[in-house]
């Protein structure tokens, strides 16, 4: 009860600015060389006054599809402490992608650092697509960061209109989402990508902070780019090019309320279970059971 007011009450704040970044990066297999580029980014960024600075699935770690992908635990630690102490020294928020080990299963995760450097949300790819690796995540993501209650999404997760949905009937406001997409071998995919985050959007009333990994242009790997800033009637209002390391900043204008949907009748049991698992499980560790 305590969740359910207390973003009520973020809800019904006057409207509110956040300036954020879509970082689309590219990211190597040395976790030390990708946090380095992180924090770069991290320290331009709040030189202009950035908010929120967002980063592609795996950004940290780089991402594989092998059947399993051994990851330095304590060097990932070591670079997700250094983010978080520029989130702190700066004062700007972050959105990373990275993988996350616990109790020995091993999650495409993402980690969320506030202005303080605070941890406020460990987030596990939900519904598994191209990493045999990964264990999928234990809960749907509902959090405050700078001000605005949020949610995150992690690739494959966007086909399902549920992860943001349910939070934003809960107040969520921005929907992050990170990813590394399809590459540029499979273009036909790349309307699907691009309509999804916009449905997800406009279908919310919420604004949605869209990064990915761009394409590889000697190769045509890697992911396709375009990434995007997407107002909250869907329409787009920045995006990347396909094989550039691009950054799209943008100010969002939150303004309060939340998503409604009728508790009664016929989908009304649906909502209200869906409202309670979210709201029961915020908080939640990645890795508990």
């Amino acid at each position: 009860m305590l969740v359910r007011i207390s973003f009520l009450l973020i809800a019904a704040a006057q409207a509110a600015e956040l300036k954020v970044a879509a970082v689309q990066m590219r990211s190597s297999f040395d976790v030390k060389a990708n946090a380095a580029k992180i924090v770069a980014s991290l320290e331009k960024l709040a030189d202009q006054g950035v908010n929120v600075a967002v980063f592609p699935e795996c950004a940290l770690t780089g991402y594989s599809t092998a059947k399993t992908f051994a990851v330095d635990d304590d060097a990932v630690k070591t670079a997700e402490g250094l983010i978080a102490r520029t989130c702190a020294r700066r004062k700007i928020a972050a959105v990373v992608g990275t993988v996350h080990t616990a109790k020995g299963k091993v999650y495409n995760a993402a980690v969320v650092f506030d202005s303080k450097g605070n941890e406020v949300e460990r987030f596990g790819k939900l519904q598994l697509a191209g990493e045999p690796w990964a264990t999928p995540g234990n809960h749907m993501a509902l959090f405050d960061l700078e001000g605005v209650p949020s949610t995150l999404i992690i690739c494959h997760d966007e086909r399902y209109p549920e992860f943001v949905r349910l939070p934003a009937m809960a107040g969520a406001r921005v929907v992050y989402y990170i990813s590394h997409e399809s590459g540029m071998k499979n273009e036909h995919k790349l309307p699907g990508y691009r309509a999804q985050m916009m449905a997800r959007a406009v279908e919310n009333g919420m604004y949605a902070v869209a990064s990915n990994a761009p394409g590889h242009i000697e190769d045509n790997g890697g992911s396709h780019g375009q990434s995007r800033i997407i107002k909250d009637d869907g329409n787009i209002l920045k995006e990347a090019s396909i094989y550039g390391e691009d950054v799209l900043i943008e100010t969002l204008t939150i303004k309060p309320g939340k998503l409604t949907r009728p508790l009664e009748g016929v989908t009304g049991a649906w909502w209200r279970q869906g409202l309670d698992q979210l709201l029961r499980e915020k908080g939640k560790r990645l890795g508990d059971q």
